[in-house]
Order: C-alpha cells, then sequence, then structure tokens
C-alpha cells in the first residue's frame, strides 16, 4: 500500500534560510530514489540514512522510496537533510504518526550509529521556523544553544535518532532548550588584545577613527608601508559601542551559516 510521509527541512541562501519540503512516497517496489536537485552529498546520504536506521531501528521495509526535495528549482546542499529523511522513511514503515510530522522543522547529519550531528546555520533556520509558526524545531544538540536565542520558538536539541522517534511518538525524550538572548551575548562579549590607548602620536588620523567610530562612517587610510595604518586598524574595534541585540543577532547570524559556532553562542 503506497503512503506519503511529509516534514519540514531548510535550506540556506547565503544568511537566509529556505523552507524545503522534505517528502516521501513508498509504493510498490524495491528501488529508492532522491529527487529535488540534490548534490552528491544529498545523494550520498542515502548510504548513512540507511546505515543508521539498521543499526538503531532496524531495517526498513522492502519498497520503492521516491524522496523529493521542494522546491526543485532550489540547489540542496551538505548534510542536514539526513534526520528529516530518516524520520519521512520511517513514517512511511508505521514507526512515526505522519501527522504530526509537519508541525516540527528538523536538520542534522546522521551517523552510521544513528547519532546526530551539527550541521552549519542552526540559527538563520530557528529564525524562519518562527515565522512560519511551526510547533518547534529539532536540531543537533551541538547546535542547540545558537538555535534556542531565537525566542518563542521550542527548539529540542537530539542526540540521536531514536530519541527523535520517541519523541515524535508522544515520548518525552526531548526538551526544549531556553535561553535568555540578552544574558548569552552580554556572557560573550568580545575583549580586545589591542587597544586604541596604546597608538602614540598620528593625532590627526586618531581623531578621524574616533569619528567615523562614533558616527558609523566608513573610512579609507592610505600611506606607505609602515606608516601604521594597519597597527590602527586593528585598534578600531576597542573604541566601538557594544552591539545592540538586532546587531549581535546578525553577527551571529554570519558565525552560524560559516559554522564557526559550537554548543556555545
Amino acid at each position: 500500500m503506497s503512503k506519503l510521509a511529509q516534514i519540514y527541512s531548510a535550506a540556506l541562501d547565503g544568511l537566509e534560510a529556505i523552507p524545503v519540503e522534505v517528502e516521501v512516497h513508498s509504493s510498490r517496489g524495491t528501488k529508492t530514489t532522491i529527487v529535488g536537485l540534490p548534490d552528491n552529498a544529498v545523494k550520498e546520504s542515502l548510504e548513512r540514512i540507511t546505515a543508521a536506521l539498521s543499526n538503531t531501528v532496524g531495517s526498513m521495509t522492502v519498497q520503492k522510496y521516491t524522496i523529493n526535495l521542494a522546491p526543485a528549482d532550489i540547489r540542496k546542499e551538505g548534510s542536514a537533510y539526513d534526520l528529516p529523511v530518516a524520520v519521512a522513511l520511517l513514517a512511511c514503515c508505521d514507526r512515526v504518526e505522519p501527522a504530526e510530522l509537519k508541525q516540527y522543522m528538523m536538520v542534522g547529519e546522521l551517523g552510521l550509529d544513528g547519532t546526530v550531528r551539527p550541521v552549519h546555520g542552526a540559527l538563520p533556520i530557528a529564525i524562519k521556523a518562527r515565522e512560519m509558526g511551526l510547533k518547534g524545531l529539532i536540531v543537533p544538540e551541538s547546535n542547540v544553544r545558537e538555535a534556542a536565542v531565537v525566542n518563542r520558538l521550542p527548539v529540542y536539541g537530539a542526540r540521536n535518532l531514536v530519541e527523535v522517534l520517541d519523541f515524535l511518538n508522544g515520548k518525552p525524550s526531548l526538551q526544549p532548550t531556553e535561553v535568555d538572548t540578552r544574558k548569552e551575548f552580554a556572557e560573550h562579549q568580545i575583549t580586545f588584545d589591542n587597544d586604541f590607548i596604546d597608538v602614540k602620536g598620528q593625532e590627526n588620523v586618531k581623531r578621524a577613527l574616533e569619528v567615523a567610530a562614533a558616527g558609523g562612517h566608513n573610512i579609507i587610510m592610505v600611506g606607505s608601508p609602515g606608516c601604521g595604518k594597519s597597527m590602527m586598524a586593528r585598534r578600531i574595534p576597542s573604541i566601538l559601542p557594544p552591539l545592540t541585540l538586532s546587531e549581535s543577532l546578525e553577527t551571529t547570524r554570519v558565525h552560524s551559516v560559516a559554522g564557526k559556532l559550537g554548543r556555545d553562542v
């Protein structure tokens, strides 16, 4: 008997997340295909997912599975679709209730033993999930704090595939992570090794840099090698005002997409 399961994931386009609907259809047959403009990493995910399922919840029912990543005109890259594809496959095998799936967005790479590994861009993905009004976001445990800085969205950190399945089947295997966003950013203020007070002389240049820093203006320094341009430029951040909350979120979004964040924001 044919079945259809659908769940949300996301693709990254610069600093923005684009919702991707993961659809899995099962029917009579034996071949599994993945469509929707996937790159090689996404195509290879079938091997990882099959091994992860075999080592955690057992083999899937032998059927023909068609996996579609919509919209089909957007390139799908990376391994973040492993988790939603695996869950949708299990929904077609009656291991998860399909009606519950579309209330959540999820991303995560799967290890062969079913562990959920970190991905890039958890913060912009969380922002998109909140905009869509979803019930929650499921991410790897290593990404949970960066995603949880987005308020008014339950964010769940998963260590392995079994925890996700138990949660979707009504067991309290995952709990939402709550983060005080202002406190989180306040505790991670950067200290600078190079201080503007160390600059001796160059009073006219220092005055220009101070005006640019205070007013948020651009500045270009031109001069012969060794006159102090780089030395002074490295010290400009020490006189800049602290980032606002929105500026902190924007900066953190860049680091999130670049994969520079770990367990802490």
